[in-house]
């Protein structure tokens, strides 16, 4: 399969499309929010697989199914693929005609798609990357959109260098149209930086390349402080409190430990509790932490070290609906819109929209639906750690029905069957709740004392 002539077909079909590609959806109640809350868009894992097209020859739909037949690929896709362009243009496309007014749009990560490696190429990783920006640019051309660097948005996938490089240059170039001149200084640098949104001044967003600490990247091994990316990041931190911004904190892979792997955290423990003590130390500043890279739908709530809730942090699932033929479950294409209070920043409400891939394929036209307000779903007030950390307990009481629905929400309501048995809630909500090695091996200890087991 030829990536890079597949990919020229897609780049040039954005324009070809006009608008109308998917059905889009009104707001709850169509209501207009007030004038003091701002809306931003969460968008991430894209991973467009170009090679994607509907041949009765099952094991050649997609390169990303590693030659494994394809379960039922229709013109949105299939859950052994990674997204074909059509996918990735129903979403854009839904965001673009949904009626909401948004102030901007965060973008974390990864582009390219899970195919072996010897089938990619610095220059098609590029191209890949190069192709999602053109699609965004030409449809939101007024918006400005914040990205940040996945995992596989380099080649070889995960091994993002900690000097420049040619990705980092390359996508520096492609992002000049969002971003100020130190930004992109930094960004080639070291594939993070920081700017202040356009439509408020005391907003910053802080876009961390986290690539830096993620446990198969052997470039970064026994590094303190890969790219200076810390040093860089309190001084960012430390500049906004002086001068009275607040911060949006986004990246790819995030902070605290997998949901669905005991023991496991997404990066590099010894990072992670570095970052730990960064966001503590900074939680008056950071008004909401934003992730992609797992392709679930979870929250978390950091604490203080006195066990007080400090910090908001929320991993957006997916666009692409891949898994591996021994995983059991999947996630629908999901894409989310957050409210804002624009005097303080803090987070009102997360209102988060799904496709329901078998129907789409079935009917061939893309429903995009609201799946649930974070708020009304939970009745809670606002997105405020306060909040989270009391729901989270909620969902730890035996048989919360609360539980249940978001666990359900976790795979953005691709099976509702799907049981969370005793040992699965216990990870489930130690990573909401506890971020450190501490908090969590303790939280993990109650829960197997509960449950009459032994650690």
């Amino acid at each position: 399969m030829a990536l890079p002539r597949a990919l020229l077909c897609c780049l040039l079909s954005v324009f070809c499309l006009g608008p109308g590609f998917g059905l889009p959806l009104a707001s709850p109640g169509s209501r207009t929010p007030p004038p003091a809350v701002g809306q931003f868009w969460h968008v991430t894992d894209l991973h467009l697989d170009p090679t994607y097209h509907i041949t009765d020859d099952h094991t050649k739909v997609c390169s990303s199914s590693k030659g494994a037949n394809a379960s039922n690929p229709g013109p949105f896709g299939d859950v052994l693929c990674d997204s074909p362009y059509q996918l990735i243009l129903s979403v854009f496309d839904f965001i673009k005609n949904s009626g909401q007014e948004t102030s901007f749009m965060i973008w974390t990560g990864d582009s390219p798609p899970h195919v072996p490696v010897l089938e990619l190429s610095t220059d098609t990783v590029i191209s890949v990357i190069a192709n999602m920006t053109t699609t965004v640019q030409s449809l939101f051309p007024n918006l400005q959109v914040f990205p940040a660097l996945g995992n596989h948005d380099y080649w070889p996938q995960d091994q993002l260098p900690v000097v420049t490089s040619k990705v980092y240059n390359a996508v520096a170039n492609l992002w000049k149209p969002w971003l100020n001149e130190e930004a992109i200084s930094t960004l080639k640098k070291g594939g993070f930086y920081s700017q202040k949104i356009t439509t408020n001044s005391s907003l910053r967003i802080i876009s961390l390349n986290t690539n830096l600490y993620y446990g198969p990247n052997i470039v970064t091994l026994n590094k303190t402080d890969p790219a200076n990316q810390f040093e860089w990041l309190e001084k960012t931190l430390n500049s906004s409190r002086e001068n009275k911004e607040k911060v949006y904190l986004i990246a790819h892979v995030p902070v605290g430990y997998l949901p669905f792997s005991r023991s496991t955290t997404a990066m590099r423990e010894y990072y992670n509790e570095k970052l730990i003590d960064i966001f503590r130390k900074y939680s008056d500043v950071i008004a909401g932490q934003f992730y992609g890279h797992t392709h679930r739908d979870s929250v978390m709530v950091l604490s203080d070290k006195n066990g007080s809730p400090v910090s908001s942090l929320f991993v957006a699932p997916a666009v692409t609906p891949v898994k591996s033929v021994s995983e059991k479950q999947t996630n629908n294409p999901g894409v989310r819109l957050f409210q804002y209070d624009t005097q303080n920043f803090q987070l009102l409400d997360m209102w988060q929209y799904y496709l329901n891939l078998t129907e789409a394929n079935l009917k061939g036209e893309s429903n995009w639906k609201l799946e649930y307000s974070l708020t009304q779903a939970y009745d809670i007030e606002d997105l405020q750690p306060k909040s989270l950390y009391s729901l989270a307990k909620q969902f730890a009481v035996l048989d919360s029905k609360q539980f249940i629905k978001y666990y359900n929400y976790f795979f953005v309501s691709y099976d509702s069957s799907t049981i969370c048995d005793k040992e699965c809630k216990a990870l489930q909500i130690c990573a909401i709740m506890n971020l450190d090695h501490i908090s969590y091996i303790d939280c993990l200890k109650q829960f197997y004392i509960q449950y009459n087991k032994i650690i």
